[in-house]
């Protein structure tokens, strides 16, 4: 196992901001690159880099990031099923400032983007900022598809949020037993009464996957479905649907369709000043990846049915918890903060967002019968 290390913080690191980044590497492939944005980010905040990769990686990211960052492995307990939420729950723990950014390790923020976290934390309990990728090759386009979608009817999914750590260690961090651990994040702050903020104009870039981990991602970020009821059902429909159309020689429904979805998808490129990130080419692939999810849909039902989705040598049953049983389980801690500790308590179970156009949307109170404590009942 590796040894935890915890070098000090280079002199003159600013207390004001954390930033947690979860990794776990196979191989060192992208190692310079991310040294070097390290190096930048060091300047703006106290960087917490919690790694799960085989020890000889560690060993040697402990060399290179020596008096860089906190670098520490995962601890290992509470147990998570999912490496990501081991990583988050470590570095929380780790973590001194009130405001701290979560990312993975593709994320790549800039001076602003971090100050526009950090100026909605001081109202907010979660931030959700809006990731889009530079560069783009093809199968980065596919995928931005998926996030125009999701702008159009709402918010994106990011790879990156803003936290409260004293909202987060309050409401005992999250459930680590979850594939998309993203949505059981949000969630459980809406169980707990948190303030969202999800301005639709914070854009962080993102570096792409290369074409083998998109690939072994589509069934997998299709299972993130089934804690979405409705929606799976929606794409559940699109091969009935399509294959009913055709059999009647009625291609106008499916031509239709996929005008409809270029059409959302240009709303989602548009709005807050989303042109300057994601090219006019992006939305054509909306089609394209409606397909996929449709065919990715019906393969992740029956990954449910053979127990779960396949993840780090183990199968995942659940995407994530409903809002419903998070907030049951809000109730049932102790007014104050349950445990008080983020080892000691899972919301479920023990054991285990550019310079030019910023937009700042109001904050998003969600209800909840816990007590919350002053310093956090109402935005700063």
């Amino acid at each position: 196992m590796p040894r935890r290390t915890t070098p000090p913080a280079p002199r003159g690191m600013p207390d004001g901001l954390d930033y947690v980044l979860p990794l776990r590497w196979d191989d060192d492939a992208g190692l310079g690159e991310l040294t070097a944005y390290l190096r930048r980010l060091s300047r703006h905040a106290r960087i917490i880099v919690v790694d799960g990769s085989p020890p000889a990686l560690f060993a040697r990211h402990a060399r290179r990031w020596h008096g860089l960052v906190t670098h520490v492995p995962p601890d290992p307990e509470p147990a998570c099923a999912n490496g990501k939420v081991a990583g988050v729950r470590t570095g929380l723990r780790l973590a001194r400032a009130e405001h701290v950014v979560i990312a993975d390790d593709d994320v790549r923020y800039d001076p602003a983007e971090l100050a526009a976290v950090r100026r909605l934390l001081a109202r907010a309990d979660l931030v959700r900022p809006q990731n889009y990728f530079s560069p783009l090759p093809w199968h980065a386009r596919w995928d931005t598809a998926r996030t125009l979608l999701n702008r159009g009817l709402g918010a994106d999914y990011p790879g990156t949020f803003g936290v409260r750590r004293s909202f987060f260690e309050r409401m005992g961090g999250y459930d680590g037993d979850v594939l998309f651990e993203n949505l059981e994040l949000i969630r459980t702050v809406r169980a707990h009464g948190g303030v969202e903020a999800a301005p639709p104009g914070l854009y962080v870039r993102r570096l792409p996957p290369d074409p083998s981990r998109f690939w072994s991602q589509r069934v997998r970020q299709a299972y993130d479905d089934l804690a979405q009821p409705a929606r799976l059902a929606l794409f559940l429909a699109v091969l009935p649907a399509l294959a009913a159309a055709l059999l009647r020689r009625r291609p106008g429904p499916p031509v239709a369709g996929a005008v409809l979805a270029v059409a959302l998808a240009e709303a989602g490129r548009r709005r807050a000043g989303g042109s300057r990130v994601f090219p006019p080419d992006t939305p054509l692939f909306a089609p394209v990846w409606i397909l996929e999810r449709a065919v990715c849909s019906w393969l992740a039902v029956a990954a449910a049915l053979r127990g779960g989705v396949p993840y780090a040598g183990r199968r995942l049953r659940v995407a994530a918890h409903p809002l419903r049983r998070l907030r049951r389980q809000a109730r049932r801690q102790v007014p104050g903060g349950g445990s008080g500790s983020l080892a000691a308590r899972k919301p479920i179970a023990l054991c285990e967002p550019s310079q030019n156009g910023l937009v700042e949307e109001a904050p998003h109170r969600h209800s909840a019968t816990v007590a919350r404590p002053g310093s956090i009942g109402s935005p700063s």
